[in-house]
């Protein structure tokens, strides 16, 4: 999966660099760039002496639309933390925040020598191995969500409370940023999503959100952020932190079901329309209702006899149907602002990604579908009548 390398790195530079802060890393390295990450250059080091393989991740170079996007400080703290805990995750070697090295802020991280599996109803595979694979990244998912935060010094990686609220702002302000970015040649603006504004006011209404829960969450967990052992139906590490936080656990559930839901999109505007996620199409693959009782019963095993709110799921089924509905909607519209972000890093010339484009061509009929989402968890909290 590393090829060409599309964004040069001054290797010289790094190789100095390593070899005064990682010398467990020798040098000289062969370096190779990674053909996904839209929005981090991610490069494959691997040391000519050695032939063992590490991970370099680095912002983007030139001035960022966002403040608030591509935090490898982020990813590397979390990675580091979560070492120490059951929950998989590659080595965390170093955090270089000196621009002066490469360009920009990096870090470094094992590399997994497992499986990515990048078309999440995963062809190839038998029933029986889909299904197993499905359901272990479920439980990974229930064990991240299960370590408190306190436990690894990450008390202060977000706000317990309020979750939904901060990302209804943070999201409106870099939807906006992102609206006015022009494109370097055309002068042309990236423009607004579609019913924005109906969006952020529904989602801002906090008589519906779904109720506060508190725990790690990784921000953008799916089945291609995830590295399976090779052989065995078991994930060995959990890639791309970059919006991870303390938050809502079911964003992190509705993320990963997110195929299931954009199935039945138009596939040649959406990148994520998978029609093998449409029900009966591939077998072995979970249901959205088997994924989610999987999810909730495993969470209250792992915490059994837990006090804190934090892990605590609803005992009601109606109720968490309404909170993952709900959670869908809003995932939905997220997906729409991401590849907004995408088309404005395109506009800017800063996309990393080879497939960029049908990202980026993407924001404009999920942000059409998170409304239609939206208006049907108004239809069933007003009993049927839609006010939107």
């Amino acid at each position: 999966m590393a090829g060409r390398i599309r964004q040069p790195i001054d290797t010289a530079s790094l190789e100095r660099y390593i070899t005064a802060n990682v010398p467990e890393i020798q040098v000289p390295l062969d370096i190779k760039q990674f053909g996904f990450g839209q929005s981090n250059p991610t490069y494959q080091l691997t040391s000519l002496p050695t032939g063992r393989r590490y991970v370099l991740r680095k912002k983007p170079p030139g001035k960022l639309v966002s403040k608030t996007a591509h935090k490898v400080e982020r990813e590397h703290r979390i990675i580091a933390a979560l070492g120490s805990s059951p929950v998989p995750v590659p080595k965390a070697y170093i955090l270089c925040e000196d621009d002066s090295v490469i360009g920009t802020p990096f870090y470094l991280m094992s590399f997994l020598d497992g499986r990515i599996i990048e078309d999440p109803a995963m062809p190839g595979l038998s029933p029986t191995e889909r299904r197993a694979l499905w359901g272990e990244a479920v439980r990974t998912l229930a064990l991240l969500h299960s370590v408190d935060p306190d436990s690894v010094g990450l008390g202060n990686f977000g706000r317990r409370e309020g979750f939904y609220n901060r990302q209804i702002r943070t999201w409106g302000t870099i939807c906006a940023a992102q609206a006015g970015t022009r494109d370097v040649e055309t002068g042309e603006a990236v423009g607004a999503l579609p019913h924005f504004g109906e969006i952020v006011e529904f989602f801002a209404d906090e008589a519906r959100q779904p109720v506060d829960r508190g725990t790690l969450i990784h921000g953008d967990y799916k089945i291609d952020n995830l590295v399976f052992h090779k052989t065995e139906a078991r994930v060995i590490g959990i890639l791309d932190w970059e919006m991870s936080t303390i938050g809502h656990p079911l964003s992190d559930l509705a993320n990963m079901m997110t195929p299931f839901y954009t199935a039945p999109l138009d596939s040649s505007k959406v990148q994520n329309a998978h029609k093998g996620f449409l029900p009966g199409a591939t077998p072995g693959l979970p249901t959205p209702h088997e994924i989610a009782e999987l999810y909730f019963s495993t969470v209250a095993a792992q915490t059994a006899g837990s006090e804190s709110k934090a892990v605590k799921v609803s005992a009601d089924a109606a109720e968490r149907e309404r909170e993952l509905q709900w959670a869908q909607a809003f995932n939905i519209f997220r997906q729409a602002a991401i590849c907004q972000g995408i088309a404005a890093r395109q506009a800017s010339r800063q996309a990393s990604s080879e497939v960029a484009a049908r990202y980026a061509n993407a924001r404009a009929p999920l942000a059409e579908f998170a409304w239609e989402l939206v208006r049907g968890v108004a239809r069933q909290s007003e009993g049927g009548k839609a006010k939107l």
